[in-house]
């Protein structure tokens, strides 16, 4: 009847949960997923580094270096976002070279400098949500003019 609980039925599950969402979410929010996922890929590698757990650190890598080539520079609008979007570009190319040194060289602290890099664009990332929430709810507070 039932079979038992395994780790690639969970997987299958949660990759239809993750298929789902990206649907429903608006491009704020994915991007939001993207700058974590990259955070916690750069985190996995440095923590497996520091093990010695070589497949799991390129892994981690390589999974990196496909959010940033795949996801968010590719969700980069060049003409609308100008200065800020040529800005975030070369910021992008410059973490992917970096990762792609760290792992041949096994670098800590080339991973680091990349964290260090993405951390406050994550951070005003979602400053930019907060803020814009803020400024709906202020504007549904104020009267239209007649």
């Amino acid at each position: 009847m039932f079979t038992a609980f395994t780790p690639r039925s969970a997987s299958a599950y949660q990759r239809i949960n993750v298929e789902t969402s990206m649907h429903t979410m608006d491009q704020h929010q994915l991007v939001s997923l993207l700058l974590d996922g990259l955070l916690q890929a750069v985190a996995t590698a440095r923590g497996a580094l520091a093990r010695g757990d070589v497949q799991t650190k390129c892994g981690s890598i390589t999974k990196a270096l496909r959010i940033l080539e795949e996801g968010l520079m590719t969700a980069l609008d060049r003409e609308a976002g100008g200065e800020v979007a040529a800005n975030l570009e070369a910021v992008y190319d410059y973490a992917l070279r970096r990762l792609i040194q760290a792992n041949a060289r096994n670098d800590d602290t080339m991973l680091q400098e990349v964290s260090r890099l993405i951390e406050p664009i994550v951070q005003a990332w979602k400053e930019m949500k907060n803020n814009s929430h803020e400024a709906s709810q202020i504007a549904q507070l104020v009267p239209a003019e007649a």
